[in-house]
Formats: structure tokens, C-alpha cells, sequence
């Protein structure tokens, strides 16, 4: 994807979340959001010539003590998610959970990129629930 076209991408991407989140570029050209408490950032990427896709990160619960009932209840997440992966990462004692999401972007009309974001914000707000608990 030349610069361009990444540029196009990520202002597409902002236009159509624009009027669910307040969205911010950032110094290294990814969109920061708040949603429903998980802090986001999302990115235009080339995988390949012709494949180019947004990608997703959201972190969904920070600092939590790393248990088995935290692995026990993102097991649980991603068993009920239709987009992304659910993921622990631990540090030391301590660990964050954080939701991934890529989807192949280029092209895609206002409303089918509407839909695409907001089913995954959906997922997201889901997902957070009982992680901090």
C-alpha cells in the first residue's frame, strides 16, 4: 500500500467511526479511540500487494493479577467472539488483556466499513465485561 493509499484508508476508517467515537491521529499515523472503557488504536497495513487491511488493538483490562479464573474468563471471551482474539499478556504477576482484530478493508463502502468497525467495537464492549471483575 503506498502512503497514499494508507492515508485514504485511515481517513476512511476515521470518517466512519467519527460519529460513534471522538478519534485522534497519532505520531505514528494510527487512530487512538476510546470505546466503551478499552482503549483503542487501529491501523492501515499492507499484508501483500493488493491486501490491505485495518488492524485493530484494544486493551481491554490493565494490571489484572494473573489467575486462572482470568485465563478461565478470556477462554470464555473468545469462545463467544465472532472477530478477534482475545489475548493475555503477562508481566510478571501482573497482566493485560488486549483484543486483536485484522480485516481485509480496501474498497469497502461507508456502510460495509461502518459495519465492519462497529461489529467489532460490539465485540469489544462484550468482551470487556466481567474482566474486571
Amino acid at each position: 500500500m503506498s502512503a497514499d493509499a494508507a492515508e485514504a484508508l485511515r481517513g476512511h476508517a476515521r470518517d466512519v467511526l467519527a460519529p460513534f467515537v471522538a478519534v485522534t491521529e497519532t505520531d505514528d499515523g494510527s487512530l487512538g479511540f476510546e470505546y466503551a472503557g478499552a482503549l483503542c488504536s487501529l491501523q492501515a497495513v499492507t499484508l501483500a500487494p493488493g491486501l490491505d487491511v485495518l488492524a485493530l488493538t484494544a486493551v481491554l483490562a490493565w494490571d489484572r493479577p494473573v489467575s486462572t479464573t482470568l485465563h478461565k474468563r478470556v477462554a470464555d471471551k473468545n469462545a463467544g467472539l465472532q472477530f478477534g482474539l482475545v489475548s493475555v499478556i503477562t508481566r510478571g504477576r501482573l497482566a493485560d488483556v488486549v483484543l486483536r482484530y485484522t480485516f481485509p478493508a480496501a474498497g469497502l463502502a461507508d456502510d460495509a466499513l461502518t459495519t465492519m468497525l462497529l461489529l467489532v467495537l460490539s465485540g469489544i464492549e462484550e468482551s470487556r465485561r466481567g474482566l474486571l471483575a
